[in-house]
């Protein structure tokens, strides 16, 4: 991700490209439709530079290093899962996960995977005290 901040005047420019999800002042978001297009271009030679001027994003608001740095991620992702890998597999925004409700069946996943948790612990624990119990008895 590139160090520049989006003013709000080209947030304003940016978000009305038929291209983008969203916007802030440090990021952009992509959509599905448009990483796909880039793939299949420059899978047929086409510059990543070229490829996001033809879809009407203004090259000197985002940076020819942003866009080698999406352009190098969407690749790695493409070689790695197919074209699977390059859907956007975020609920709505990033950042923090949704307070959703759980059902009884989560929650009860959530606390039988949390008393595991714990009793192991609980046992490293215990070794540690054991083993720290031998080094005193020793010296």
């Amino acid at each position: 991700m590139s160090n520049k901040l989006f003013t709000k005047e080209e947030i304003e420019l940016i978000s009305r490209n038929k291209y983008v999800k969203n916007v802030s002042e440090r990021s952009i978001t992509y959509t599905d439709e448009f990483r796909r297009i880039f793939i299949s271009e420059y899978e047929k030679g086409k510059f990543p530079r070229k490829i996001f001027e033809e879809s009407d994003f203004v090259i000197s608001i985002l940076e020819i290093g942003r866009i080698e740095s999406i352009s190098k991620k969407w690749r790695a992702a493409y070689k790695e899962n197919g074209i699977h890998g390059l859907d956007d597999t975020r609920k709505g925004k990033a950042g923090r996960p949704r307070d959703k409700e759980l059902s009884i069946d989560e929650k009860y996943e959530r606390l039988k995977v949390q008393t595991t948790l714990l009793k192991a612990e609980n046992e490293l624990l215990k070794k540690l005290d054991l083993i720290e119990r031998r080094v005193i008895k020793r010296k």
